[in-house]
């Protein structure tokens, strides 16, 4: 056989660090830079102050413990608001899931229909909050499109305000963010069902087993991790919610959709800067206080399953 020949360092020196030399650490430092004055930096100042009176009423910034927060409480609009977050965040994740889901077994079969389907579904979610929520602003309008549809339909003139209820708007809110990000909860299911072995499903089928109960007891246990998934980003990501509420409804009528972020926005705009933040940081808490019990329990059921 012919000799091969080994390019060897000396002896006493070490191999060249090629990985080290084509990716200098120094790489990223941008990201970093930008990760500390964007998010790091804020996030520090946020539970400075928290504890002031910074207003734009006041010429300096004073410590005041935690006036902030008691004034908040006190006032009732912060604990109406927190309820409202949470009815408005649990009702996102049962649309978003629900939807995401029947779209998700509906379009499971891979032909050319369907990839045509998952594609116009998923169109919404890379679309700006902020344009879905003035689009659907219009259609609900009691002069839209919507109903002048069901005029057209009945025969009879519709002024249905939609968005003018303090009972049912905020279903119709959270129909809308629903609507919105079903495409990704969608996506996420259809991983879990192709990963899904289909002899496992053959052998049930054999055996007698119905398509509901093969849902039921092979397929909707085996999506466990893909429920969790879906569960936790819909639930934590719509309780910082703003941008669909603002343009639908600004928090109306008579505060029935007014989330904490709706909240904290116009204690902004009114130059109450302290008392914005220290909102800020009762929302920050409650998600965390929300997100790990979740997650441990969602987790939890992936390993009984």
């Amino acid at each position: 056989m012919p000799h091969i020949q080994r390019n060897e360092p000396p002896r006493g020196q070490s191999r060249p660090a090629t990985a080290r030399s084509t990716h200098p650490i120094w790489f990223v430092v941008p990201a970093f830079f930008v990760l500390t004055v964007f998010f790091l930096v804020p996030t520090l100042l946020n539970f400075v102050y928290s504890f002031t009176n910074w207003s734009s009423f006041k010429t300096s910034i004073d410590f005041t413990g935690v006036d902030n927060f008691t004034q908040l409480f006190s006032s009732g609009n912060l604990v109406a608001d927190l309820r409202t977050t949470i009815i408005y965040a649990i009702l996102v994740a049962v649309f978003q899931n629900v939807f995401g889901f029947a779209l998700a077994l509906l379009l499971e079969r891979d032909t050319r229909l369907n990839r045509i389907a998952r594609a116009a579904f998923f169109v919404p979610v890379i679309m700006s909050a902020l344009a879905v929520g003035y689009v659907f602003q219009a259609i609900l309008e009691p002069t839209g499109a919507l109903n002048s549809i069901l005029g057209f339909i009945t025969g009879q003139s519709v002024n249905i305000p939609w968005l003018g209820s303090t009972t049912w708007t905020i279903v119709v809110v959270t129909l809308i963010h629903g609507w919105k990000w079903m495409g990704l909860a969608m996506l996420i299911y259809l991983a879990g069902l192709k990963t899904i072995n289909g002899d496992v499903l053959e052998a049930a089928r054999i055996d007698g087993a119905s398509w509901l109960q093969t849902l039921q007891s092979i397929r909707f246990p085996l999506l466990a991790p893909a429920i969790t998934f879906n569960v936790a980003t819909s639930l934590l990501g719509s309780m910082n919610s703003f941008d669909i509420v603002q343009a639908t409804t600004q928090g109306g009528p008579g505060g029935s959709t007014e989330l904490l972020n709706i909240y904290i926005f116009r204690n902004f705009g009114e130059g109450l800067f302290g008392e914005a933040t220290a909102m800020s940081l009762i929302l920050l808490v409650l998600v965390m206080a929300l997100a790990f019990p979740l997650i441990w329990s969602l987790r939890r059921r992936e390993r009984i399953l």
